[in-house]
C-alpha cells in the first residue's frame, strides 16, 4: 500500500478548515497535517475538550481525509528563541506582544498542550520547531567559544525535557523539523540535540529535505544517519541559484526575489532528488505520511498544491520484498 499523501496546512491558515479540507480532497490528498494556528487546530481547546476534537475530525471525515500529525512550529519557536522580538508577536496571543518572557511562558504551556491535543485526536506525532538560543552565533565573530555552544544545547535540554515529559505521559512523540534557526539545522547539530536530551525516544525528527538541500547536504544521508528517528516526512523542494554573484545566505532578500542564491520551489521544480529519498525511506521501513509543505513564491498555490500531490504519488514506490536475483537460486 502506498504511503498516504497529506498537505501541511501552515501555508493555508488564511483559509477556514472547512474550505481547505474541501479543496484538498478535490486536489487528491489523503489527509491534512493540521497547523496549530488559524482555525485549523486550537490546542488549548483540543487538550481539554473532546467535543472540539470530534468537530475538527468530522470536518476531515466528511471530505474523506485523515490526520496523522499536528504541527506547532510557531509556539515551538518561542521556547528557546533568545529574543522573541516583534517578528514573532503574531505567533502568540495579543496580550503577549512585546513581552519576550510572557511569550516564552505561553509557548511552553502551548507545546505541552499539543501533546495532550494529539492524544485526544488519537495521534502519535507532533511536528514543530524548538527555537535556538545560539543560532545567532552561527558565524563565529565576535568569537564564539565551545562553552557558549555547549551552554546553548544545555539550555535546549533544560527547556525541552519538561515538555517532553508531558509528551511521554501522553504517548506522543515530538518531531523537530531540522531547520535554520532551530537547535538542529544539519546532521551534526541533530546528533548533538539528541545527545542533549539523553537520546530519549520521545524526541526525533520531521524530515524536510529542502532545508538540507540548500545547505548542500544530501538529504538522503540524513535519513541514513537517523533511521530510527524519522517520525514524520515533509515533501518540499528547493533550488540553488548560485551564479557567481549570489550566495546561500540569501543576501537579506525575501523569498521569491531576484538575486537570492536559493529559494523554495513547488515539488519537482527544484533540485531535490526525491527518488533517492524514497529509496532511503524504504530502507528504514518508514510507512508514515508524505506531507506536502507547499512553498513557491513564483507559482499559483492552488495549481501548485494539486500538481504536488500528483508528483508525490508518482515518485513514491514500494520497496522490494525479495532480491531481484533471488530467482537464480531456483536454478543453481
Amino acid at each position: 500500500m502506498a504511503r498516504p499523501v497529506t498537505l501541511f496546512t501552515g501555508q493555508w491558515a488564511d483559509l477556514p478548515l472547512e474550505e481547505l479540507a474541501k479543496k484538498a480532497a478535490g486536489w487528491g490528498y489523503d489527509g491534512l497535517e493540521l497547523a496549530c494556528w488559524g482555525d485549523h487546530m486550537d490546542v488549548d481547546k483540543a487538550a481539554t475538550d473532546k467535543g472540539y476534537t470530534a468537530k475538527q475530525l468530522e470536518i476531515l471525515g466528511k471530505n474523506n481525509l485523515k490526520i496523522f500529525a499536528i504541527s506547532c512550529h510557531l509556539a515551538g519557536q518561542l521556547v528557546c528563541d533568545p529574543n522573541n522580538d516583534s517578528r514573532s508577536d503574531a505567533f502568540a496571543p495579543a496580550e503577549c506582544a512585546g513581552d519576550a518572557q510572557k511569550k516564552r511562558q505561553w509557548a511552553v504551556e502551548t507545546v505541552k498542550n499539543t501533546a495532550r491535543a494529539a492524544k485526544n485526536l488519537g495521534l502519535k506525532v507532533v511536528n514543530g520547531f524548538t527555537g535556538s538560543s545560539i543560532w545567532h552565533m552561527l558565524y563565529s565573530f565576535p568569537p564564539v567559544t565551545d562553552e557558549m555552544i555547549e551552554a546553548g544545547f544545555a539550555y535546549f535540554a533544560k527547556m525541552w525535557n519538561p515538555i517532553l515529559d508531558v509528551f511521554d505521559q501522553c504517548g506522543v512523540k515530538f518531531a523537530l523539523e531540522v531547520h535554520p534557526t532551530e537547535i538542529a539545522f544539519d546532521i551534526v547539530t541533530a546528533r548533538r540535540a539528541l545527545e542533549a536530551v539523553g537520546n530519549r525516544k520521545t524526541f526525533g525528527f520531521n524530515f524536510d529535505p529542502s532545508h538540507l538541500f540548500w545547505q548542500m547536504i544530501d538529504p538522503a544521508q540524513f535519513i541514513n544517519e537517523f533511521p530510527d528517528r524519522i517520525y514524520h516526512v515533509h515533501m518540499k523542494d528547493a533550488a540553488l541559484q548560485l551564479n557567481g554573484r549570489t550566495g546561500i545566505l540569501g543576501s537579506h532578500l525575501n523569498f521569491g526575489q531576484a538575486g537570492r542564491g536559493w529559494d523554495f520551489r513547488s515539488l519537482g521544480h527544484g533540485g531535490v532528488n526525491f527518488e533517492e529519498i524514497i529509496r532511503a525511506l524504504n530502507r528504514i521501513g518508514y510507512d508514515g505520511p508524505l506531507s506536502v509543505e507547499w512553498e513557491d513564491s513564483g507559482m499559483d498555490r492552488q495549481a501548485g498544491a494539486k500538481e504536488a500531490c500528483e508528483f508525490v504519488r508518482k515518485i513514491d514506490f514500494k520497496p522490494s520484498k525479495l532480491a531481484f536475483d533471488a530467482a537464480f537460486e531456483k536454478i543453481v
